[in-house]
Formats: structure tokens, C-alpha cells, sequence
């Protein structure tokens, strides 16, 4: 069992920045790919970004690219979404998810473990 932690969300203004970390904990941190998503209230999930192993391959979703960095720290065993030029879409509850095999990285059911989320709030 994985157990996924998210911190560092809060509330920006516009234009502001924030970094989330996720942390690792349980089995040995060795899955294929690490995702980032995050759902606003009455949407859908969305896929914000996702970090390879060696964090060689990384991606992104249409709408945070060139805004948002993703990064991976295997010997912390955390990897990072660092948000940039935050606007008011961006607000959304944002969860950390590890999974086995990056084929299908921008959905959520290639992932097998999620933590419980943290809020981001960005004001106008």
C-alpha cells in the first residue's frame, strides 16, 4: 500500500504562485509515473500533469502549460507541481496520484494510488 500527501495549497491572489508537494510513503517509491489532477466543484477531474520516474518525461495539460512545472525527488520521495501566473480557473481541489505504467498518464484510471487532495484557492 501507497500512502499520497499533498501540501501546500492555499489561497494566492491572481498572478500569484504556489508549490505543492506530495509525499510518499509505504512501498518503495518506484512507480512508472506520478500525475497531478484536480477537480473544481461541479467539474470533472482534469489532468494537470504527470512526472515520469526519472523525471526525463513530463506533461501537461493544455491549460497550465507554460505556467506550471512538475519535478520528482526519488531520494525524498516527493515529487512537486509549482504553479505559476495562477488565475481564478485554477481553483480546484489538487491530488497526487502514483501509478505503475505511463501509457495512459493523462487519465485518471492509470493510477492506482491518490492522496486526499489540497486546496487551491486563487482570487481575482
Amino acid at each position: 500500500q501507497v500512502e499520497l500527501v499533498e501540501s501546500g495549497g492555499g489561497l494566492v491572489q491572481a498572478g500569484g504562485s504556489l508549490r505543492l508537494s506530495c509525499a510518499a510513503s509505504g512501498r518503495t517509491f518506484n512507480y512508472a509515473i506520478m500525475g497531478w489532477f484536480r477537480q473544481a466543484p461541479g467539474k470533472e477531474r482534469e489532468f494537470v500533469a504527470a512526472i515520469g520516474f526519472g523525471a526525463i518525461n513530463t506533461y501537461y495539460g493544455d491549460s497550465v502549460k507554460g505556467r506550471f512545472t512538475g519535478s520528482r525527488d526519488i531520494a525524498k520521495n516527493s515529487v512537486y507541481l509549482q504553479m505559476n501566473s495562477l488565475k481564478p480557473e485554477d481553483t480546484a481541489i489538487y491530488y497526487c496520484a502514483a501509478g505503475y505504467s505511463g501509457r495512459d498518464y493523462y487519465t485518471a484510471k492509470n493510477y492506482a494510488f491518490w492522496g486526499q487532495g489540497t486546496q487551491v484557492t486563487v482570487s481575482s
